[in-house]
C-alpha cells in the first residue's frame, strides 16, 4: 500500500486505452466523450461504429483514463450505455489532443 502512495506521488504513470462500448441509446455521446477527455487532459479519439457501438482511444495519466472509463460506463445524463470492455496498452505519445473522428 505504501509502495502504491509512493508511485501516486511520483510523476503520472502515462498509459493507453482502447474502449468499445456498447450500443449507446442518447444523442451527441461522442461530443460528450470528448469534453470529458479534454477536460480530464487526455488525447485520443472517439467515433462511432457501424453496429451503434462507439470505441475510443485515449492516452494520458492512468489514472484519468480510469477516470475516463468510469464516465464511459454512463456517460452523459441522457445515454443508456450497454456495456465497456476496455483493453491497456503503453502509450506512443502520439495524441495532443481529443478528437472525434467521422
Amino acid at each position: 500500500m505504501v509502495e502504491l502512495l509512493r508511485r501516486a506521488r511520483a510523476r503520472p504513470v502515462i498509459s493507453a486505452t482502447h474502449a468499445h462500448v456498447g450500443k449507446i441509446r442518447g444523442v451527441s455521446f461522442r461530443a460528450y466523450t470528448q469534453r470529458e477527455a479534454r477536460r480530464l487532459g487526455l488525447g485520443g479519439w472517439v467515433r462511432n461504429l457501424p453496429d451503434g457501438a462507439v470505441e475510443a482511444v485515449a492516452e494520458g495519466d492512468e489514472a484519468r483514463l480510469g477516470d475516463l472509463l468510469a464516465w464511459l460506463h454512463h456517460g452523459p445524463s441522457h445515454a443508456r450505455v450497454d456495456a465497456v470492455s476496455p483493453t491497456w496498452s503503453d502509450a506512443d505519445g502520439g495524441f495532443h489532443d481529443f478528437q472525434i473522428r467521422y
